[in-house]
Order: C-alpha cells, then structure tokens, then sequence
C-alpha cells in the first residue's frame, strides 16, 4: 500500500506521459514553488518594513523600474521562441542565444552605470545613483545562466524549476532580512536581488547538462527573433504599463509616496502574480505543443480558465476584506495610507490574473501580436488616466487609473474565444461560481471585522482567513452540489491523466 501511494505521488509530481499529465505535474510543481516564494517574500517584506522606511522602498522602485527599462527595450524573446518551435531539439540554436544574452547583460549594466545620474535626477533623488549603478549588475549576471535551463520549461520538467526558483527565492530572502537588520537601509534590498541573481546563476548550470560556448550565427539569429520581436514589442509595452504607474508616481509626487505605493502593490497583487505566473510557464508549452488541434485548445483554456480564477477570485476579495487589519497586525501604523491602494489593487489583480490566460494561448498559437496590440491599447488607456486621477486622490488615484484599464476585458474575451472556437454562454458560466462565491467571502469577512473585536489584531487576521476560506468552500462546494458545476469532475481529469 505505501509503495503504491509512493508511486502514485512520483506519478503525480515527476513529468511524464501526455502533455496533459507533464502539464499537471507542472502545475502541481509550479504551485508549489510560487506558493513558497510568496510566502518567503510577503514575510521578508514584512519584516523589512519593520527596519526601513517608505523613502527606502522607493529607492529601490527607482532602480527597478530604470532597470525594467533598459530590458524591455532590450528583450530578445529567445526562450519563448525556443520554446514554441515544434522540434524537441534546439540546441543548435543555445549557443548563439547565449552569447546574445551575455552581450544584453553586459550593454544593460554599462547604459545603466552613465545613465544612472540622469535617470537620478529625473526622479529627484541623487541618493537613487548609486543604488541604479550597482543593481544592474543582475542582468549581467543573469545573462551568463546556463540557455540549457529552456528545457525545464519546454519539456515541462517543472520540478527542476522548483529547485531553480526556490534556490532564488530562499537566498534573496535571508540575505535581505540579514542585511536588514545590520544595515537598515535601501542596500539590503539591492543586494538582496545580487545575491538571488548569483545563485540561479550556479544552479543553472547544476540543473542541466548543457554547456554553451560562445558563437554567434546571424541566420540563426535572425530565425528566433522572427518570433521574438513580437515578445519584444510586448514586453516593453507590457513595461510600461505595468510600471509606468511606478515611474509616475516617483516622478509626480516622491520616493516616499512611491514606497507606499510599491508596498501596496507587493501585498495586493502576490497572489495574483504568482497564478499569472504559473499559467504562463505552464499554459504555454503546453498549448504550443497541441496547437494543431483546436478541440484541445479549447478544452485546455477553459479548464485553465476555471482553475485560475477557483484560485485567484477568492485571493483578491480576501485581499480587500483584511487589509485594513492586516496593515494594522503586521506593518504598523506607518504604514496606514497602504489601506485603501490595497484593495483597490486588489480588484485589479482578479482581473491580471484572470487576463493571464489570454496571453499564452495567443503566443502558442503564433499570434503573439494580439497580445502587444491589447497592451498597447492598456497603456493608451492608463496613459489618459493616470494624471488627472493621481493629481485628484493621490496614489488612490493612480490605483484607480491602473484598474481603469479593465474596460477592455471584451476585446480579448472576443479574441480568445475566436481562437479556440469557444462559446460565450460556457466562458461566462465558468466565472458566475468562482466570482459570487468571492463575493460572498468578501462580504462576510468585512461584516466580521466590523464586530470582532479582540484586542490582538493579528488573532483577528487569523479568525478573517479561516472564516473566509470557510465560507468560500461552502459556496463552492454548494455549486457543485446543485448546479454541477465541474470542480470534482476536474479533479478527477487531473488524477487520472498522472495516473
């Protein structure tokens, strides 16, 4: 009995088999692995918060986003064009590839070292140079990784990603709280990022086989960024409006502002980042190796579609019904003027997360140029908002501008639906469960933190959580009952395809 359970759970976890089994135990290894990073990083943020201050916080935004700059413009797309051609093997391709992302590191870090004055002064805070200078060396470490680590996520081998990410993840997280506590400032968080970007440097190379070489072979070159380009054009538009709103804040009011908002952001959206994330890095292979056939597309995104949002939905309501006594419980005082950014960052992560499962379809399918052109249309729209809204309510405002963009959700609804063949009836009757069961969640938490008053805000966080999965379970499980809304169906699928 226990060797069978045992080869069971190796089945469940160790790719193998279909695209749908190795898909699965991707998810379940992803899962795992971003559900850990989340939890490591929310309690470092939580305990940093505790020894810097707003300003602190803000520093490093300045870095990140003139960093995020320079990438964007510079990103080549290679893996995800590796990843989408149908052959297995390209490893006549991952030499030129890496000397294209050694020679990227390396231009990022000397542009940010003599732009980093000016981008300091664009911001108004010469205390931010430095900071800039020494941050970009990540990409040049970063761009010296093993190009052979692209196998982990085109054959789907997500638990050596675990460790890739999880090795990442653990290193940066004790090395800030560490530096934290010894040095109380912004540079316990820059190098932080250094050590991280070190250590998935060496575990690259521990996790696959490969060894580059440097080469460069212009047709080859030119054969991946035929794809590439249009991640290119997508990430830099994706840059901007995802932290154009950063780089606004910074600039329109100050470093400080920019902390809070920053902050804000982190606590909001971690759920939601961490599902958008697995669904990329597990949707898109797998889409890209069925691409062929549009019965197993469209089987494919609707249960994506129900599992992200069963998962993210209820993240986002829980999100905005205990923020204020999280804030209370766990950052302090200082921090009160996150509240109201919180929850309405809150909504907007439901609605990436959500969105998130839009983009690896369209770049499976050859058409990554549907998501640049939605993004494009996201940043017009944010463009418009931002300045009025931010001048009126502050960074409030600039939440509230950056949730605006929500108004194009059916123009992307109508496009996906296309692709795969879909109907509306079925898209629409797989969000009623997940949305009114958060609904319902939300508003029961909120009425019980109105009358529960213990004295101990972070007892009364715990008593909100447990309540909240409670009533979000039952509603779930009501649905199921009465309306068969297929959530045991597809645990089901999902234990019989790693079977």
């Amino acid at each position: 009995m226990v060797r069978r359970r045992l080869r069971a759970l190796r089945r469940a976890l160790v790719p193998g088999g279909g695209v749908t089994g190795r898909a699965v135990a991707g998810g379940v290894w992803l899962t795992a692995a971003n559900a850990v990073n989340s939890v490591l990083n929310l309690v470092m943020l939580v305990v940093i918060a505790n020894f810097l201050a707003p300003a602190d916080f803000g520093l490093m935004a300045i870095a990140l986003v003139t960093l995020g700059a320079l990438e964007s413009l510079s990103e080549l797309g290679l893996d995800k064009a590796l990843i989408q051609r149908e052959e297995a093997d390209v490893d006549r391709y991952l030499d030129t590839a890496w000397t294209l992302q050694i020679a990227r590191g390396a231009a990022i870090a000397a542009v940010l070292f003599l732009a980093a004055p000016l981008a300091a002064d664009f911001f108004g805070e010469p205390r931010a140079t430095a900071v800039i200078r020494v941050i970009g060396f990540g990409p040049l470490i970063l761009g010296a990784q093993n190009p052979g680590v692209m196998y982990l996520d085109k054959n789907m081998e997500f638990h050596k990603r675990f460790v890739y990410e999880l090795g990442g993840s653990l290193s940066y997280v004790v090395s800030g709280v560490a530096l934290a506590v010894v040095l109380g400032d912004v540079w316990a968080l820059v190098f932080g990022v250094l050590v991280d970007r070190t250590v998935r440097l060496l575990a690259s190379y521990l996790l696959h086989d490969y060894r580059p070489s440097p080469a460069f072979d212009p047709e080859l070159a030119r054969e991946l960024y035929g794809f590439g380009k249009w991640i290119t054009a997508s990430m830099l538009i994706y840059f901007l409006f995802t932290s154009g709103d950063d780089a606004f804040v910074g600039w329109y009011l100050s470093a400080a502002a920019l902390g809070f908002y920053q902050i804000a952001y982190r606590f909001s959206n971690a759920p939601a980042t961490e599902v958008t994330q697995i669904v990329s890095e597990v949707a898109f292979p797998a889409y890209a190796s069925v691409q062929g056939s549009v019965a197993k597309l469209r089987e494919g995104f609707f249960r994506t579609l129900q599992v992200t949002t069963v998962v993210s939905f209820p993240m986002a309501a829980g999100i905005f019904a205990i923020s204020p006594v999280f804030v209370d419980a766990f950052l302090g005082e200082t921090w009160e003027p996150v509240v109201p950014v919180m929850q309405i960052l809150a909504v907007h992560g439901a609605m990436r997360s959500f969105g998130a499962t839009f983009g690896p379809l369209f770049e499976a399918v050859g058409r990554p140029d549907y998501s640049t052109k939605l993004q494009a249309l996201n940043l017009v729209i944010l463009a418009a908002l931002i300045y009025p809204f931010t001048a009126r309510w502050g960074i409030d405002g600039t939440a509230l501008a950056v949730l605006g963009v929500s108004v194009i959700v059916p123009v992307p609804v109508y496009l996906v639906l296309r692709v795969v063949e879909g109907s509306l009836v079925r898209f629409l009757r797989t969000l009623v469960v997940p949305l009114a069961g958060s609904v319902v969640m939300g508003v029961s938490v909120v009425l019980a933190d109105r009358s529960l008053e213990t004295g101990v805000p972070a007892a009364e966080f715990v008593a909100l959580v447990a309540l909240g999965v409670a009533v979000y379970a039952a509603v779930v499980l009501a649905a199921e009952r009465w309306f068969g809304y297929g959530i045991f169906a597809l645990l089901r699928t999902m234990r019989e395809s790693v079977a």
